[in-house]
């Protein structure tokens, strides 16, 4: 009779999701339920402004001296978009950083922390451990290391502004 009552540590041992799972789990249910999805959406808008700032003489200019397609992608767009996908790509970044909320609803962060994002492991240190001090310096890190990579992506613009790629001109 013991053993048919017994709901510990067995039963949740059997139930446990392989890390492996929760990720792509979690990386689906942002996916369907549409999370995230303004985000997608304007970086989307933000790479269309980027194709749209290419002056279009230049395709042209590449077209009439033979280049094909992937030519011109290559040595023309993505050289021009450049400073467009690194600012997407920055505000990706920001958004996987600051994950919290679908990841406290689905997983909490297990099993064994492989989905915890690291604003979920802030909030935890500062709400359930009442180590305060550690979060708040893991947010500041956090926002420190995205104001670094934030300079050091407009340095590289700057300098790469000698070279002719720039967009607008």
């Amino acid at each position: 009779l013991r053993k048919d009552l017994d709901l510990g540590l067995s039963a949740a041992k059997e139930l446990e999701v392989p890390m492996p799972t929760a990720t792509i789990t979690r990386d689906m249910v942002q996916t369907l339920s549409g999370h995230g999805y303004d985000e997608d959406f304007s970086q989307l808008l933000l790479l269309l402004a980027g194709l749209q700032a290419i002056p279009r003489e230049l395709e042209e200019s590449l077209r009439l001296e033979g280049a094909g397609g992937l030519q011109i992608l290559r040595r023309l767009t993505l050289p021009l978009l450049r400073p467009w996908i690194a600012l997407a790509l920055l505000f990706r970044l920001a958004q996987a950083l600051g994950l919290f909320d679908l990841v406290q609803v689905l997983t909490r962060g297990g099993p064994a922390g492989s989905t915890e994002s690291l604003a979920l492991y802030a909030y935890l240190q500062a709400m359930r451990f009442l180590d305060f001090g550690y979060s708040a310096t893991l947010v500041l890190a956090t926002f420190l290391l995205l104001c670094g990579l934030t300079l050091a992506g407009w340095l590289l613009w700057r300098l790469s502004r000698g070279t002719g790629l720039e967009v607008g001109r």
